[in-house]
């Protein structure tokens, strides 16, 4: 059956309706309980008809919240409490948003015709920005900035003002504009201090003249989506009253992930009817980095006054030990409202803990792991490798290309294929092959050197004329007239620099050359300048790609293997491994979950424990706490206690995480290494190393 959409205008939201014969009201009364409801346990069934007043779900890892979202929203519209339209349902997806309204209408019987408000908050927001686009400034046609466009227009405002982009990059420019605009930070608004912070005082002054450019180009950013809708509810209560008015109920997803912007218009809208309904788990808050702010979900109490509080703890993925694991870490954290995860089943392995010469051998032992699974009967997609950062993949990979285990990077690309390791990859192609015309031109200009393109399509007319390669070509016309003063330049110091490298090879280790490269050529340099959140990591896999050249004799012998490996054909829809990093994981599950490199400085990681201290640590350990309930049968933890850096050994110390998981779930697995225990004496502060080394 069809629900139809109704005019908010046509009736008063304060009247009662009648139950009209035959509606899904009608049904749903006639027949006792609904259908929809049956299946459900005492706690989910209470977030699910606790309709009025504030409420806030804290739904642990695994215990079916998207069934009680969606079973609230059917429930709400089955009787009759609401039509759709009267609805605000807010997820952080649009892929959720979809999933959402198709099993709403798979419970009620009938497709969900007017849910205009289910969706993301950008996607909310932008739909209300063109309601009003005038009180912000801006024409009802107005375009959507993309982060292309948004750093091309602040490169404008740069140039204009004589900054040197290099040492004040655009993109920095525009993580701190958007680090503001998610505060819901006006220009007006960011604190002195921050507002100097950029460009030896003039970052505000820039954050205030590019909101200006967007009004005269009719645009807005994804930020404005937020901030600019925020802003019309604060001036304009008249707005604010109407869409109070609209919204009988309010629905949101993952609340703990809400960054302060939306926090604060969501709070605004609820003043209305206070029928708010938040879902979400305080232990799984670990966008930090990104402006998610989990005091958002810690404060709900305060910020409405009589909330209820349901707390879902029955596990329905994973067994007793992963649970109990999970649980025993979360409980050091202080700030979090507590729960504690159960389960009904009762079989169950303990968490295996175990130690690693290095990282290498973390990677055949995992691998011989897998591959013994495998042949027991479980699907290699029921299986993932889960890492802190996503320098790790590389060995696991090379690993799998050498077994012949097929496997998938989710979330991103292979390691070999990211961005970052091709431009490298390229500069160091052409010292050992200066004909490779592919590798040449993605490099020319990276780091911007002041090639551009209409310099590099003379030089592909001079080689395709003299029947020479690209390099050759640009080799001669850096000696001629042909190319201006500057590019000549540039192209001169380029092939200079290519020629001394060169001549360098058989008197350097291959893996000392590759460092200068990346060195002279500015490249390290453009990613150590870049402030955006994936800069580190970029840095940490160029180390990594270094690093793994030292298993290999020469150069060429690196390069041959880096061409068998980019050689792997990979089909999405194969049995293949998963691999990805611990952010990407949330929302999965899998049989078997590997856990690698819980390390002291890797795991938790070194910066969020400068930048944040206890608060970083904290999300750290929630990270940690979502990497073990993605498991459902089996999870195993493992460091290594060597790391190879700048092709130098250096000790790593086993992650605090170790010490902190309850005994009574773990078992220590002994530690099996070609090395002979060498070196393993100078542990010791490790509980689970001390009996790892006890066992070996």
């Amino acid at each position: 059956m069809t629900i139809k959409p109704i005019d908010l205008d046509d009736f008063d939201d304060d009247a009662p309706r009648p139950v009209k014969p035959g509606s899904l009201s009608a049904r749903a009364l006639a027949q006792g309980e609904p259908a929809y409801l049956k299946g459900l346990n005492a706690e989910q069934r209470a977030a699910v008809e606790t309709t009025d007043g504030p409420l806030l779900v804290l739904a642990g890892a695994g215990t079916g919240k998207t069934r009680v979202l969606t079973t609230r929203l059917a429930h709400i519209l089955a009787t009759g409490k609401a039509w759709p339209g009267q609805i605000l349902a807010v997820t952080f997806t649009n892929k959720a948003a979809r999933e959402m309204k198709d099993r709403i209408g798979a419970l009620i019987g009938g497709v969900v015709e007017g849910m205009t408000w289910l969706g993301t908050f950008h996607a909310i927001g932008v739909k209300i920005l063109r309601n009003h686009a005038e009180l912000a400034g801006l024409r009802s046609g107005f375009s959507i900035l993309d982060t292309d466009d948004q750093i091309r227009l602040l490169k404008q405002l740069l140039e204009a003002h004589d900054i040197d982009e290099k040492r004040w990059p655009a993109r920095q420019l525009a993580s701190l504009i958007d680090g503001w605009k998610n505060r819901g930070l006006t220009p007006e608004k960011i604190p002195a201090g921050e507002a100097h912070g950029f460009a030896n005082g003039l970052g505000g002054k820039l954050y205030a003249e590019y909101q200006q450019r967007l009004k005269v180009v009719n645009a807005a950013d994804f930020g404005d989506l937020l901030l600019e809708v925020l802003r019309i509810f604060q001036e304009h209560p008249d707005v604010l009253k109407e869409y109070q008015r609209r919204f009988k109920y309010m629905l949101v997803d993952k609340y703990q992930d809400t960054n302060v912007a939306q926090y604060l218009w969501l709070r605004l809208l609820a003043q209305g009817h206070r029928n708010i309904c938040c879902v979400g788990d305080d232990d799984q808050s670990i966008y930090g980095w990104r402006g998610a702010e989990v005091d958002n979900i810690l404060r709900f109490e305060k910020d409405f006054p009589g909330a209820k509080v349901i707390r879902l703890e029955r596990n329905y993925r994973s067994t007793p030990d992963i649970l109990g694991a999970a649980s025993g870490l979360i409980a050091k954290n202080e700030s979090r409202l507590g729960k504690t995860l159960r389960t009904d089943r009762e079989e169950s392995e303990p968490v295996t803990v175990r130690s690693h010469w290095d990282g290498d051998e973390e990677a055949r032992t995992i691998g011989d792991d897998i591959e013994s699974f495998q042949r027991k009967g479980d699907r290699l997609n029921d299986m993932a490798i889960l890492v802190r950062a996503s320098f790790q993949m590389r060995s696991f990979e090379d690993r799998f290309i050498t077994l012949g285990v097929p496997y998938r990077v989710v979330g991103g690309p292979r390691f070999y294929e990211r961005a970052e390791i091709r431009d490298a990859l390229a500069y160091l192609k052409i010292i050992a092959s200066p004909d490779n015309d592919l590798a040449f031109e993605r490099i020319i200009n990276t780091p911007k050197r002041g090639i551009g393109d209409t310099s590099v399509k003379r030089m592909h007319g001079h080689a395709r004329s003299q029947g020479i390669s690209l390099y050759r070509a640009a080799e001669a016309l850096s000696l001629t007239d042909e190319l201006p003063n500057k590019t000549r330049a540039a192209l001169r110091a380029l092939m200079d620099s290519f020629s001394r490298w060169r001549q360098s090879m058989d008197g350097l280790p291959h893996t000392e050359l590759a460092e200068i490269v990346l060195d002279e050529s500015g490249y390290t340099a453009m990613w150590q300048n870049d402030k955006s959140p994936e800069a580190e990591g970029r840095l940490e896999n160029l180390k990594e790609l270094v690093r793994s050249m030292g298993e290999f004799e020469n150069l060429l012998g690196f390069l041959e293997h880096i061409s068998l490996v980019m050689d792997v054909e990979q089909s999405p829809d194969d049995d293949k491994v998963n691999i990805m990093t611990l952010h990407a994981a949330k929302g999965l599950e899998f049989g078997t979950v590997f856990l690698p490199g819980w390390e002291e400085g890797l795991f938790p990681h070194q910066r969020a424990l400068d930048e944040k201290g206890r608060a970083g640590l904290e999300e750290e350990r929630r990270l940690a706490y979502v990497g073990i309930t993605r498991a459902k049968r089996r999870a195993f933890i493992s460091f290594a206690q060597n790391r190879r850096v700048h092709n130098l050994w250096q000790s790593a110390l086993p992650s605090r995480f170790i010490d902190e998981l309850p005994e009574s779930h773990v078992e220590v697995a002994p530690m099996s290494t070609s090395y002979g225990g060498y070196g393993l004496g100078s542990y010791g502060k490790s509980r689970f190393e001390e009996q790892s080394f006890t066992n070996t």
